[in-house]
């Protein structure tokens, strides 16, 4: 079974930058697209940021950065300029393409790493 344990968040004032960990088991890592997603309070846990098997970068959003270390079964969000609608708590899982949509891929997630930002 596939096990995803995040790390990294933190609080954090407005303007800075936080970098997260997710580190990956249980599945042959390296041919799976990953996602970072964000889960604010009340709302829809929504798709930030992706990398590709040849890590690869799709920004999401256009201040977070996904990559990845294939050896180490880890990926990285690198979130810069962080503001108070960054908060939330963020989650890592295997992504693929549906209708020109990422959608995850393993219905188990992590338990995330709470990001807060103070304005």
């Amino acid at each position: 079974q596939v096990q995803l344990v995040e790390s990294g968040g933190g609080l954090v004032q407005a303007g800075g930058s936080l970098r997260l960990s997710c580190i990956v088991s249980g599945i042959d890592f390296s041919i799976y697209d990953m996602g970072w997603y964000r889960q604010a309070p009340g709302k829809q846990r929504e798709l930030v940021a992706v990398v590709t098997t040849e890590n690869s970068p799709d920004s999401v959003k256009g201040r977070f950065t996904a990559s990845r270390d294939n050896a180490k079964k880890t990926v990285w969000l690198q979130m810069n300029s962080l503001k108070a609608e960054d908060t939330g708590v963020y989650y890592c899982n295997a992504v693929r393409v549906v209708a020109y949509s990422y959608i995850h891929i393993f219905d188990h997630w992590g338990q995330g790493t709470q990001v807060t930002v103070s304005s």
